[in-house]
């Protein structure tokens, strides 16, 4: 499977183990993250997410487009952070 990346257009394949998946893809071209689900080798939503830097030195995504806006019909899925 195939995505077009939302920063750059660059192609990124994914591959079949991608078909049932729901999480974060890294574009290996211009290192952008996208927020994807798919359901059985079909793609259901996709979402750019933005780096921004955090006083703690790790940057945080966050969907582009600013606070409250979505572009896809479901809300996306919290991003947890596990810290050691």
């Amino acid at each position: 499977m195939k995505i077009n990346c939302l920063h750059c257009g660059h192609k990124v394949d994914v591959g079949d183990a991608y078909d049932d998946y729901r999480g974060q893809v890294k574009c290996f071209v211009c290192a952008g993250v996208l927020l994807i689900r798919t359901t059985r080798g079909a793609l259901r939503s996709v979402t750019a997410l933005h780096r921004d830097p955090h006083p703690s030195g790790k940057d945080v995504l966050r969907p582009a487009g600013g606070e409250g806006h979505q572009n896809r019909s479901t809300p996306p899925e919290p991003v947890l952070t596990v810290s050691q």
